[in-house]
């Protein structure tokens, strides 16, 4: 059983053997027939790891010198603002006023300048241009170590006299003191950073030139390796015709599976014999050999993104110009196309074409172009652009809710959240089968709460939710306006408005959990000043938005005296107003100055109170109130015929401008154009029991008052 036993492993020793030894050959073979390209790819690495490395280095460097740079000449500007805060300070102290926002502006910029500086010298983390922290590397060079110096010398008693002015008890010999000496050294100061930055620049230049050396002998080196490489496996790659045919054959594979679209043209501008078989799908027809490339073109492009494609193709085709520099002035990167799908109709798509030259000794053969469809991609940018778009307004709007009056955001979150909670209850219980009659008035009760919400938050300068509260009305006013002239079901309508009054108050939620508002919480009074200054502020943003120029006065003080519920009812009349006479009555300054008016427009906002009553009173010296100009919106809006306003007289016709849905502009904005403003003035008068008087002169002014008991 032993010889039976050691047999095998002797035959097995023996059979792999050779073969051992036949991979070991097979091996030195190769490494012997390829040592050379070996050799040459190995090189061509080191070459590109040796560049690679010192560009890196050297580019970061050089983006080092860019903040120095950056940073010295803001060290001149700062020197100039240090200058400038100390001398405001001292002006504000011979005139006997406060000085805080010059003490401020003076403590920052001293604060940034002594870190700069600080920075400059040995290193260290400071603000940038934007704000955000940046490293700082020590100023590099003799020269700038001797300005530096300088720069200290005067740096150091400067801001030891700054010192108790920054600390907001210096005397006015030590003030004095600090501006004699700003005003003897501010300019040896700016000397200084002027030469620190040429020495930085000098240092950067230098810097960049040896980043052109090592690039360039990077670039010869892979050059004449990549020579070598031709030159030596040339021959090599001219094998036999079996060689070719295997080859043909692969691109013959290649064409049927891959995906992007792949085509030669030629200098004549025609398609190649080699198509992929994506190609006819991606361009919607069927593509063959010799078709004009610019004829397949022009179908799906304009005429313009067509000249520039035969411009651009003209220029690859120009042996002379080279390839990476046109690379990027491709008008062909991505182009919209309208193409027909299977099913024969027409289909958006997003394309991108390539062009890489095919070259023959000196000339240029034809060019391969690569044709990929991107339209995953761009519909995905565009939801990540608006959902970033979206993102920063919410974000910018709860940076706008930081800056307002406490008391009024709470005071309007709380009625915000009430408004849309019964919106959504009056929506929920209004039915088809309680008559178009009911659901229209809901509708409109609707618009008249979303509409006032609106301009309270334009009020404050939340023009994110503004907006959201902007287009809730377009739907509403889409409902009505289509159950008014019955082409749609009003209780199916209604069955879109939930999901834009869910949006709403999500974002209210957003504001009172920001403003910490909790069920029950007492309201506390907003301040007179923030009411004030919240419609002023409406006043002026509507006047930049509707290019007029408006003097506003708003005095509302009395207002805290009322009722809560009160004080609401007038507040949001008082923004109605002020929007309508932005809006309707201020002209232009080239309208206001071609009838002899003054540039500046002027609204007056207050609330009067006397002995027995209270009086809204809003006033512009505006265009006025013309009952011509309101028969004749009331006749293109089809409320009358023509026989029907000739019985009316001019105040029964004004009195229609207070009607739901009646308004004079011409196109809906955020502002005006719906119809709703004065509808919510006239609804919450009518709940205080006020009277309402309009007094107004066509071409001069227009004042409405609205007299109310408390």
């Amino acid at each position: 059983m032993s010889a039976v036993l050691s047999s095998p492993p002797k035959l097995a020793t023996n059979s792999i053997a050779p073969r051992a030894e036949s991979a070991r050959a097979g091996g030195t073979f190769a490494f012997g027939k390829y040592r050379e390209i070996i050799i040459a790819v190995g090189f061509f690495l080191l070459f590109d790891l040796g560049v690679l490395v010192l560009n890196f280095y050297t580019s970061f460097q050089i983006s080092q010198d860019a903040v120095g740079i950056n940073l010295s000449g803001r060290q001149r500007m700062l020197s100039q603002r240090t200058a400038k805060a100390i001398l405001t300070v001292d002006a504000a102290r011979a005139k006997g006023i406060a000085a805080g926002p010059a003490l401020d502006e003076l403590a920052a910029a001293v604060k940034l300048f002594d870190a700069s500086l600080k920075g400059f010298q040995n290193g260290a983390t400071v603000p940038g241009g934007d704000g955000k922290p940046v490293f700082l590397q020590a100023a590099e060079g003799e020269r700038a170590a001797e300005i530096l110096k300088k720069a200290q010398e005067i740096w150091t008693p400067y801001q030891q006299l700054l010192a108790p002015v920054l600390a907001g008890s210096s005397s006015d010999a030590e003030l004095l003191a600090a501006v004699d000496y700003a005003r003897s050294n501010n300019l040896k100061l700016l000397a200084l950073m002027n030469e620190l930055t040429t020495a930085l620049e000098a240092v950067a230049s230098e810097r960049a030139n040896t980043l052109r050396l090592v690039q360039t002998g990077g670039i010869v080196l892979a050059l004449l390796n990549f020579a070598f490489i031709l030159f030596k496996f040339l021959r090599r790659l001219r094998t036999s015709d079996a060689a070719i045919d295997a080859a043909n054959e692969e691109n013959r594979e290649i064409l049927t599976s891959v995906r992007e679209g792949l085509f030669l043209i030629t200098p004549d501008h025609r398609v190649g014999s080699q198509l992929s078989s994506s190609a006819h799908e991606l361009f919607g027809r069927r593509l063959q050999p010799g078709d004009n490339f610019f004829a397949i073109l022009e179908p799906l492009v304009s005429a313009k993104a067509l000249a520039d494609a035969h411009g651009y193709v003209e220029l690859l085709f120009a042996p002379h110009v080279k390839e990476a520099l046109v690379q990027g002035i491709n008008p062909l990167s991505e182009v919209e196309v309208m193409v027909s799908n299977r099913l024969g109709g027409e289909q958006r798509r997003y394309l991108s074409f390539h062009f890489n030259r095919v070259r023959q000794g000196s000339g240029v053969r034809h060019l391969l172009v690569t044709v990929q469809d991107i339209t995953a991609r761009m519909e995905l940018e565009t939801r990540l652009n608006a959902e970033r778009q979206r993102s920063q307004k919410e974000f910018a709007m709860l940076l706008k809710a930081f800056d307002a009056d406490p008391a009024l955001l709470r005071q309007f979150v709380a009625r915000s959240e009430s408004a849309l909670l019964e919106v959504n209850d009056l929506l929920r219980s209004t039915s088809s089968a309680q008559g178009e009659d009911r659901v229209l008035k809901v509708i409109q009760e609707a618009c008249r709460r979303i509409h006032s919400l609106k301009g309270e938050a334009s009020a404050l300068g939340l023009e994110t939710l503004a907006t959201q509260a902007h287009s809730f009305e377009s739907e509403l006013q889409r409902i009505r306006d289509a159950g008014s002239s019955g082409d749609t079901s009003l209780g199916d309508a209604l069955l879109s408005l939930p999901m834009p009054l869910e949006e709403l108050l999500h974002k209210v939620a957003a504001l009172k959990s920001l403003t910490g508002i909790q069920r029950g919480t007492t309201e506390v009074a907003a301040s007179s000043e923030s009411v004030n200054e919240s419609i002023a502020t409406l006043v002026r943003q509507i006047a930049s938005e509707t290019d007029k120029s408006v003097q506003v006065q708003v005095r509302m003080g009395s207002q805290t005296d009322l009722p809560a519920e009160l004080s609401t009812l007038v507040r949001e009349m008082a923004v109605q107003l002020a929007r309508n006479a932005v809006v309707h009555g201020i002209e232009t300054p080239a309208q206001r100055m071609a009838s002899g008016k003054a540039e500046r427009g002027t609204v007056d906002v207050q609330l009067v109170r006397s002995e027995s009553d209270w009086s809204l009173v809003v006033r512009d010296d505006g265009a006025g109130l013309s009952a011509q100009k309101v028969r004749e919106r009331l006749l293109a809006l089809g409320w009358y015929a023509p026989s029907q306003l000739e019985t009316f007289n001019d105040r029964q016709v004004l009195a229609h401008i207070f009607k739901p849905g009646f308004s004079t502009a011409s196109n809906v904005t955020l502002h005006a154009g719906r119809g709703v403003g004065l509808d919510v003035v006239q609804a919450n008068a009518q709940k205080l029991g006020a009277r309402v008087t309009l007094n107004s002169t066509p071409g001069q002014f227009c004042e409405f008052r609205i007299r109310f008991a408390a």
